[in-house]
């Protein structure tokens, strides 16, 4: 129970974001409550033994890390880190593949050739991502600061042609005026996908948004392995935040918000608690209902979660790469740019497709202490699955989307997935997969929407406030991934909310 009546701040929800929000308003004095609803904190960034015997800690939910500022594992002092991944990409396409090898240019450009049969795309492959690091660079400073006016991040952007084609134009334009091969376009798509059910021609954009979050991250676009798994994180922010003087309670779900204003009441199972400021570390579909309103429409996720461990990693039908090297980085199943559009119609029109697109890697490769010491012995490995245009709507065909999902990985190996999946403590394959409807089920996101709700260009219009996180009441904040800036494992709504809060008291 909480030991106070009342407090500077309650937070609504454990997850990493209201850990780093409690984290940087206690270190600053305040009074900080946070009520998380589930037994324990983490929201959707925790590790997890998924399998019953198994001592096997699996990211369960959000796998690897992108967007978490440098700046908020320095302030906080956590003790966390991650590795990067010198693979960047693997793309199977009949017997041949391929490899993006960020070590090694030259082996790039080799891989490029076998593929495409000459020099083009692999040059627009290095002018292209030239320039979105250069986006990433300029952007990446700016989401811990109060949001800049469209005109002032394209100032910071200070490239009109980047401005054009990731902010202006759909990002299907770019793509198909940059480069000539199917296969290379779609793995350029693919980060405009993830999560996001949206196509590369969109007119509203959605796509472009996705895209810049995904390749702006830590100033690079490097996706990185948090050692320990996810929960490594969460588990530190809980330690910085309890160190700071917050207190914690988990099982108290929260089931109403009344403020004037000024002072805020919050009901949760359990009592009530008053509060200067309430940070809620929840979708605004969520809050809406928290506070009384009509919520707006229910976001739709748009993905599949697949776990698994194996006793071994499979063969491939392409001999002249090392499984552990293709399955390092993030290795691409059925996402060339035609395919995608395909599985994007189909599911669109409510049904499975007969080629889902999805991506892969093996956490365990890069960082093997998730495992314990004698499975990793043995050369157990995980094996982490996201399915692409799996949307919400497609959640009662899960069993009939997995197997088509796997048999797509199959048609890419030179045996049966099945023949290496491990075995728990009863004799069960050791795999599960998640769909939207679970993640809403288990972990409280709206519709399985793994951003809360779609994402926002990082500039601010009339509607966002000062720092993206602001509602219409002004001592109720968002420091969830719907704040704009939000999505991803970042914590930057929770240090962009906790900064609005201070700037209050100032």
């Amino acid at each position: 129970m909480p030991l106070r009546t009342s407090y500077d701040a309650v937070i609504v929800g454990g997850g990493h974001n209201g850990l780093v929000a409690a984290a940087y308003l206690a270190r600053a004095g305040r009074s900080v409550l946070v009520l998380e609803r589930l037994d324990h904190t983490g929201g959707a960034a925790v590790s997890t033994r998924a399998f019953p015997g198994v001592d096997a800690r699996l990211s369960r939910y959000s796998y690897l890390v992108s967007l978490l500022p440098r700046k908020i594992t320095d302030d906080l002092g956590l003790r966390f880190a991650v590795r990067r991944r010198r693979i960047s990409s693997y793309t199977p396409k009949g017997d041949g593949g391929l490899l993006v090898d960020s070590g090694s240019p030259a082996r790039t450009r080799e891989s490029f050739l076998r593929i495409t049969g000459s020099d083009r795309d692999f040059e627009a492959w290095q002018r292209f991502y030239g320039m979105t690091q250069r986006v990433a660079e300029r952007v990446f400073p700016t989401l811990t600061g109060p949001l800049p006016s469209r005109a002032g991040l394209e100032r910071i952007v200070d490239d009109p042609v980047a401005w054009e084609a990731l902010f202006e134009r759909p990002l299907g334009e770019t793509v198909e005026a940059v480069f000539d091969d199917d296969l290379i376009r779609g793995v350029v798509l693919t980060d405009a996908l993830i999560g996001t059910f949206t196509y590369a021609h969109d007119p509203s954009l959605l796509q472009n948004r996705c895209f810049l979050y995904h390749v702006i991250g830590g100033g690079t676009g490097d996706w990185d392995v948090p050692v320990g798994g996810m929960g490594a994180l969460t588990d530190a922010l809980a330690d910085a935040a309890r160190a700071a003087g917050a207190e914690i309670v988990t099982g108290a779900e929260v089931t109403a918000v009344e403020t004037d204003g000024t002072q805020a009441e919050v009901s949760y199972a359990g009592g009530r608690v008053g509060a200067r400021h309430v940070l809620v570390n929840a979708s605004p579909h969520a809050l809406a209902g928290l506070l009384g309103e009509a919520p707006p429409a229910k976001p739709e996720g748009a993905q599949m979660k697949v776990n698994m461990l194996l006793r071994r990693l499979p063969r491939l039908r392409d001999t002249g790469i090392d499984p552990r090297e293709a399955f390092a980085g993030t290795f691409h199943i059925a996402e060339s740019y035609s395919q995608l559009q395909t599985a994007y119609e189909e599911a669109a029109a409510g049904a499975v497709p007969a080629t889902p697109p999805s991506e892969i890697y093996c956490h365990s490769l890069t960082d093997p202490s998730i495992l314990a010491p004698d499975l990793a012995a043995q050369g157990l490995h995980t094996l982490t699955l996201f399915g692409l245009h799996a949307p919400a709507r497609l959640s009662s065909s899960k069993d009939a989307l997995l197997k088509a999902t796997l048999a797509q990985l199959d048609a890419v190996l030179a045996e049966p997935l099945t023949d290496c999946l491990a075995e728990d403590a009863d004799g069960r394959p050791c795999i599960e997969a998640k769909s939207p409807l679970d993640l809403e089920r288990e972990v409280g996101l709206p519709g399985g929407h793994i951003f809360h709700r779609d994402l926002a260009f990082p500039y601010a219009s009339e509607s966002t406030g000062r720092w993206g996180v602001e509602t219409d009441r002004p001592n109720v904040l968002i420091c969830g991934a719907g704040a704009v800036r939000g999505g991803g494992v970042s914590g930057i709504p929770g240090h962009n909310a906790a900064m609005a809060v201070l700037e209050q008291a100032m």
